[in-house]
Formats: structure tokens, C-alpha cells, sequence
């Protein structure tokens, strides 16, 4: 009951904060802290002559206010943005904004809306206090630390404040805006905000527009070292055609008389017609490489960070692996279980790193999920790499089962601050390689 009490409390003073400072400039916060100091030093009038200026400094924000809820121009805007925008790297779009009065319009300020960062209940009541910034006792009992915590991880981006060119009546200007996105996932924009300040300069007047967009983050990636699994090429049942599925399409080999029992799909009627007798098309299945990049989703209590890196991990690798003759099938569960393939003609690894900006913790199912998707295409891999967030008992049965089956795995094991490394014992093929989360683009880079 206490934690729920106090979560509204956060939950409330954040919203105050977050509307007093969209609504006042920097002279105006000034403004109020002084009006508010005023008050405080000014309540003995017999000591002192503060509430002189308390009563001129309401005076002045009392009139300000006035002027800023009268700002009720009509406006119009639009978004111009880019396809993807990847976490933790700046990104320029474009804002078109229409001034719909007859009058000229100077000093307009832009404000962009991003996502509400404040957690839900349920973030706060589960958070653990570990990931308390709090060095008390009384902090962490508060859960101030912890709401901190939560509203820096959940800030999806930062934008700042655009002045607009002076607009004419009926008149559009086009304003670059830049945003840097924070973390991964689709980002939504509920609306612009065109902000006008008053005469003295301290309280805006707002006026919103209704512009829903959304733009998709791709992960975070780090640069990584080419990467050549010790695997061999193996069969694939039915080959891989250059089309946008893997199934029972195969290499187009040469064309042959028909022999009974041949399917019917298999016909080149061109040829047919041609030479006069049934004629069909005749494949043969390939060898080539095929590697598998589980991601483990299998987060605990308090490994939101841990996940976050993992995800950033595979997107790395999806980016360093060469595709050109191989394929590289994605693996992870969530609500189930997932499998995506790119290289030879399939899917591109855009599409892949798509799907990691999706990716969610999975807490309905095991890790064994992840171990029979992994081996029930056991036979046609020729390599593994692993980014794992643990190494309990399942992960190592995992890995050491891979290795019996003779697949070279890479696990790369996401490891916190502080955390031993743990001893991988005799696992012929395999190699264990930590990725600490304080020097992951370090730790990526020796690989």
C-alpha cells in the first residue's frame, strides 16, 4: 500500500513538472522560484519587505499566464520521416508547418511530443531495488531512486526546442528537427506543439496539433570483427531458391524428357511446344552454410539492462555476418517461438534487425522452448552463436548439446557489472566469450 501511494505521488509531481516546464521559459521558472522564495521570506511583514516583490512578481506571472491561455491560432503540420532510425544516433527530419490566420506570426517556438516515460504500476511495484540509484537506507525504502531509475530507462527520446522562421498569413515553412533516439522499438508521436511566448517573456501560450506518427528504432549495434565459424557446408532438404521463402523450391539444374511420375508443376510447356514431346525442368538440391543466432529472451527480475544488451548483441552480428553465401536463421521465443532466415536471395538482415527492434522478454515459457526450436534444425546448421544471459544449468546443457552434435557454437554471454565469469569445463567446439555491459563495443571488438 505504501509503494502504491508513493507511486502515485511520483506519478503526479512528474506530470506537474513536466507541464510547468513546457509551459514557462527559463525566465519564467525563474520567475516562480523567486515568487516562491518571496513567499516563504515575506510572511513576517514586520521583519521584512519581500512581500513587496512577492506581490509584483504574481502581478507580472498573473498577466503572463492571462496573455499565454489566450494564444487559439489555427494551425496545420505534417511529419516528413525517415524509414528507421537506429538507438543512440541522431537522426533529422522534416516538420511542415502551416500558419491557417490571416495575420503574420513571429517568435513561434516548436515542441515535439514523445512518449509518456513515467512507468505503470506494475514497473515500480516489481523494480528491484539493486537498480536503486539510492546509496540509504531511507532512499531506497522512498523508491525515489527507483522511479528515477525507471522514467531514464523508459525515455524513449530526446528532442529540443525548434524556433519557427516567421510565418506569413496563409504561409508554410519546413523546419529540420533533430531527435535522438534513446532506445529501441516503435517510437509514436501523438502531436506537435507551437509555443508563443508572452510580452515578458515568461509564460508560453500552447496550442496543439493532432499528428500521430510512428517511426521504428532499430537496436543499437557495435562494430564487429568478420566472423567465421570452424563449420562445414551441410545438405539443405530441397535447396534454397532465390525467392522470398524456404521451402521445397529447389536449384534449377537442366531440362529433361518427362518420366512418369514427374509432377505436373515441373512441365516447361515452352519447351514442350517447342520440340513436340513433354519436356520438364529438372533440380538438384545444394550444400552450403547455414548458421543459426539464438537470442536468449529469458530475462529475470532486474535484468532489464542485461536484455537490452543482449538484443544490441545479436543485431551486431546480424550485421557482421556475411549472408551473400550463406543463411542465417534468427531464433528466439516469445509469446512463441520465432524463426527468421536472411542471405542467398531471402530476406535481407534489414528485416531481421526489424524483427530484434520488436523483441520482448519472454516470461511464459521455459528455456528448454529455446532448445528444442534450436535442435529441431540441429541437422542443417553448420555454426551457432549464442547470446546468452546466464549460464545456469539449462544454458550449459544447451551449449554442450550443440557441441555433441558437432556444431561449432560462439556463446557470447552478457555479463553484469561486478558478476564472476563462469568456467565452461571440456566442451570440444565451443568457445565462450564475455560481453560485460560496461564495454560491450570493446569486448565485440576482440571477438
Amino acid at each position: 500500500m505504501l509503494r502504491r501511494a508513493l507511486y502515485r505521488t511520483f506519478r503526479s509531481l512528474s506530470r506537474i513538472d513536466y507541464r510547468v516546464r513546457r509551459r514557462f521559459t527559463r525566465g519564467g521558472g525563474l520567475a516562480l522560484g523567486a515568487l516562491s522564495a518571496a513567499a516563504v521570506v515575506g510572511l513576517d511583514t514586520n521583519q521584512t519587505v519581500a512581500y513587496q516583490a512577492f506581490t509584483f512578481l504574481l502581478a507580472v506571472l498573473v498577466l503572463a499566464l492571462a496573455a499565454g491561455f489566450g494564444f487559439r491560432l489555427r494551425f496545420g503540420a505534417r511529419r516528413v520521416l525517415p524509414r528507421f532510425a537506429t538507438a543512440g544516433q541522431p537522426i533529422t527530419y522534416r516538420v511542415v508547418i502551416e500558419n491557417r490566420t490571416r495575420r503574420w506570426r513571429r517568435g513561434l517556438v516548436l515542441l515535439e511530443e514523445v512518449p509518456d516515460p513515467r512507468p505503470s504500476l506494475e514497473e515500480f511495484l516489481l523494480a528491484d531495488d539493486d537498480d536503486d540509484a539510492a546509496d540509504n537506507w531511507w532512499d531506497r525504502r522512498v523508491g525515489y531512486a527507483r522511479w528515477q531509475v525507471l522514467l531514464t530507462r523508459n525515455r524513449a527520446a530526446e528532442v529540443a526546442e525548434h524556433p519557427l522562421p516567421p510565418l506569413p498569413a496563409g504561409g508554410v515553412a519546413d523546419v529540420r528537427v533533430e531527435l535522438l533516439p534513446l532506445r529501441r522499438g516503435l517510437l509514436s508521436f501523438a502531436g506537435l506543439t507551437v509555443a508563443r511566448p508572452d510580452p515578458f517573456g515568461l509564460v508560453r501560450g500552447l496550442r496543439r496539433i493532432a499528428v500521430p506518427d510512428s517511426l521504428l528504432v532499430l537496436p543499437r549495434r557495435y562494430p564487429v570483427p568478420p566472423i567465421r565459424l570452424a563449420g562445414t557446408r551441410k545438405f539443405q532438404q530441397g535447396g534454397v531458391a532465390l525467392a522470398s521463402s524456404v521451402g521445397d523450391s529447389e536449384e534449377f539444374a537442366a531440362l529433361r524428357d518427362y518420366r512418369p511420375g514427374d509432377p505436373r508443376r515441373r512441365i516447361h510447356w515452352r519447351s514442350w511446344a517447342r520440340v513436340g514431346r513433354p519436356v520438364v525442368r529438372e533440380h538438384q538440391d545444394e550444400f552450403f552454410a547455414r548458421h543459426a543466432l539464438v537470442l536468449d529472451t529469458f530475462a529475470g527480475a532486474g535484468q532489464g539492462e542485461r536484455f537490452e544488451a543482449a538484443v544490441s548483441v545479436a543485431a551486431s552480428l546480424a550485421c557482421a555476418l556475411d549472408t551473400g553465401e550463406s543463411l542465417l536463421d534468427l531464433l528466439f521465443v516469445g509469446p512463441r517461438a520465432y524463426s527468421l532466415t536472411v542471405g542467398r536471395g531471402l530476406a535481407h538482415v534489414d528485416q531481421m534487425l526489424e524483427v530484434l527492434a520488436g523483441v520482448q522478454v519472454c516470461r511464459d515459457e521455459p528455456f528448454a522452448a529455446l532448445h528444442r526450436l534450436v535442435l529441431a534444425r540441429a541437422d542443417a546448421l553448420s555454426g551457432c552463436l549464442a547470446v546468452l544471459l546466464g549460464w545456469d544449468g539449462a544454458r550449459q546443457a544447451f551449449v554442450r548439446d550443440l557441441a555433441g552434435r558437432g556444431i561449432p557454437t560462439l556463446a557470447l554471454l552478457v555479463t553484469g557489472r561486478g558478476e564472476r565469469l563462469p568456467a565452461l569445463g571440456e566442451a570440444p567446439g565451443v568457445r565462450l566469450h564475455p560481453v560485460w555491459l560496461d564495454r560491450i563495443a570493446e569486448d565485440l571488438a576482440v571477438l
